[in-house]
């Protein structure tokens, strides 16, 4: 089996090798990547944490926190997908703040303070989409 990680700081998917059986060691089996609509986000409770799957243009896949960190409102999967200069984006329904995908840094702060949101590692192994969980929730 190939096993395709977007880690969040790199954000481009890498091919490692794996077992036969899905990820182990705290990756946890969200959805397949067939569920996942291009350029749209889609909600997961993983546990208690709630956080938030986009799958781009190009087809990778980043997972956020689903909690908008400047509203407090979990609402990120519903926000516009999109690109900045090459950087995989999120527009926050709410206020309208830009996230940057890979690393959860906000690049539009619409004249707040800067706040990030927590990224988490994707995985897809087999068609499965897979994600880690990183930190603690906002």
């Amino acid at each position: 089996m190939t096993l395709m990680e977007t880690t969040p700081d790199a954000g481009t998917p890498a091919a490692t090798t794996g077992s036969a059986s899905a990820p182990g060691n705290g990756w946890i089996r969200v959805c397949r990547v067939d569920d996942l609509l291009v350029e749209r986000g889609a909600a997961a409770l993983l546990g208690d944490r709630q956080v938030a799957l986009f799958r781009t243009f190009d087809g990778r896949i980043f997972a956020t926190d689903q909690i908008d960190p400047f509203s407090g409102a979990a609402v990120l999967s519903r926000g516009i997908v999109g690109d900045r200069g090459g950087v995989p984006t999120v527009a926050s329904p709410m206020y309208k703040q830009v996230f940057d995908l890979r690393t959860g840094t906000c690049l539009d702060t619409q004249g707040k303070d800067p706040l990030a949101v927590a990224v988490h590692p994707v995985a897809v192994a087999e068609g499965d989409v897979f994600v880690k969980l990183e930190g603690d929730p906002r």
